[in-house]
């Protein structure tokens, strides 16, 4: 059954007789016996009665009833089909680390839906360590993250550099110095990110350098909370530059080895998408919105 078939019975029942629907078809009335007799051996039905009269059994009547409603659903899938086949329509799965869901996440969101409004859009949010996984596992369609320790299933392109950053209580001691060395801050408590954020590691790496090891090493998952676990405490914090401040707590400057971590598009190697697909019209508003904020 197609759409000729179904167009081709509508025409009949409008037109009254299938030498009228030909002529309004511009078909020659073979053709039009044709698609009708196609048609009833599609569905098992005879739907007119034999004779020069358009006449129509009971279940061609029934049919009838439903032919405009088949053919506009006929039409939907059509369309359906070409918004697909251009990508106008469907789902695009985004990651981002917690940083980008202040201004880059939400400005470039905005800025793909003036040119794709019926594209829907998943954002998931997490560390390098769990968007890495949920591109593997095809949960994502690309990231804004950090490089994976082990990248060698991914493409990864640096766009900008977060700098690691240490936060007190604005009555903490060290708050009075201009210059901290790391050394220093181990005989405090220190609030960081999970273990499995990048600049974690680093922290990590640096430590190791150290006999000493600070009082308390405490953890948690939002990077943004660590001001508010900080504040009234002897803790330092260890965070992201573009993380917020609370008015309780301040920026002091402890000497770190390797301060800088790469962030940038990530994507699983071997993933082909049309040069105009949403998904890389969404990869380059971000960069052009990485790109505001950095400049």
């Amino acid at each position: 059954m197609d759409l000729r078939q179904l167009t081709a019975f509508q025409t009949i029942l409008q037109e009254g007789t299938f030498s009228r629907a030909a002529e309004k078809l511009n078909y020659a009335q073979s053709t039009i016996t044709n698609q009708i007799q196609r048609l009833e051996k599609e569905l098992g039905l005879q739907l007119f009665k034999r004779g020069w009269d358009a006449e129509l059994t009971n279940a061609g009547r029934v049919f009838a009833t439903e032919i405009d409603k088949l053919i506009r659903h006929w039409n939907d899938v059509s369309e359906l089909a070409k918004a697909l086949q251009q990508d106008e329509i469907g789902s695009l799965r985004v990651g981002g680390i917690e940083p980008t869901s202040d201004y880059v996440l939400p400005n470039s969101l905005r800025t793909f839906h003036e040119h794709k409004p019926r594209m829907a859009c998943q954002i998931v949010m997490g560390n390098t360590d769990s968007l890495s996984h949920s591109l593997l596992q095809d949960e994502l369609d690309f990231a804004i993250c950090g490089e994976p320790s082990d990248p060698s299933s991914f493409y990864f392109e640096p766009l900008y550099q977060e700098k690691i950053i240490f936060v007190a209580d604005r009555k903490h001691p060290l708050c009075e110095r201009n210059s901290i060395p790391f050394r220093e801050i181990l005989d405090f408590p220190i609030m960081a990110g999970g273990r499995t954020c990048l600049y974690y590691v680093k922290l990590a790496k640096q430590l190791s350098r150290y006999e000493t090891v600070p009082p308390l090493l405490n953890t948690v998952s939002r990077i943004s909370a660590i001001p508010h676990f900080t504040k009234q405490t002897l803790s330092v914090g260890v965070m992201l530059d573009s993380t917020p401040l609370t008015s309780d707590v301040t920026r002091i400057h402890v000497e770190l080895d390797e301060p800088f971590i790469p962030i940038g598009l990530l994507q699983v190697r071997g993933r082909e998408y049309p040069p105009a697909s949403s998904k890389n019209l969404f990869m380059q508003i971000v960069r052009e919105e990485i790109r505001k904020i950095v400049l």
